[in-house]
């Protein structure tokens, strides 16, 4: 009995462990009964691009789990450019009437103007990406749309500074581009000199 509550226990940790890291997420839109926007509008992951995202998926009657986090992710407070937040609520995990929610919701996209506010009434995000249910998880992509972080319920001390550390190198990188290979800068060099050559060539022709 001891063995099999061991397997279980496992296996219920392999299904909710977070989206793996280094592959990026599948595909997933909300939109009309599934959810979407506090403004109604549809909303879908191909979004996250083009900056380091923070993704918290949760369970309303846990939005205070990963307060620690969170006041972390304020306090080193990213430009807009570099860096975006989006909070994905799991209608369908809290006993709480969904216009109350909505009422909270729209409180705070007003007050937050630049995290995302997604309602995600049938926990469609939490089957797809495989996330722990009436918990609260967060994941980190980089401007790529792949996953380099994600942990499913509470964060540590140790979480935290991971995921603060990875997102400092993500947005280190985007403001700071690493040169091209050397090899790459080589072939250009021939390339250009050619191109300065060919007018003086067409005027002595």
């Amino acid at each position: 009995m001891k063995t099999l509550s061991i397997f279980l226990l496992l296996l219920s940790a392999s299904l909710f462990a977070g989206l793996p890291v280094g592959q990026n997420a599948p595909q997933l839109d909300l939109a009309g009964d599934d959810g979407g926007r506090v403004d109604d509008t549809a909303w879908s992951s191909s979004e996250l691009v083009g900056k380091v995202w923070v993704v918290v998926h949760a369970d309303p009657d846990e939005s205070e789990m990963n307060n620690a986090a969170t006041e972390a992710l304020k306090a080193k407070d990213y430009p807009d450019d570099v860096y975006g937040s989006t909070a994905i609520i799991n209608m369908a995990a809290t006993w709480k009437p969904n216009f109350a929610i909505n009422i909270i919701l729209k409180g705070k996209q007003e007050k937050y103007p630049s995290t995302v506010y997604v309602r995600d009434f049938d926990n469609k995000v939490g089957e797809v990406w495989g996330l722990a249910d009436d918990s609260n998880n967060m994941c980190v992509f980089d401007p790529s749309g792949q996953v380099i972080f994600s942990v499913d319920g509470q964060l540590s001390a140790a979480d935290i500074t991971k995921m603060i550390s990875l997102i400092d190198i993500e947005i280190d990188l985007l403001n700071n581009p690493p040169a091209p290979p050397a090899e790459e800068a080589e072939e250009e060099a021939p390339a250009e000199e050619a191109a300065e050559e060919a007018p003086a060539e067409a005027v002595e022709g």
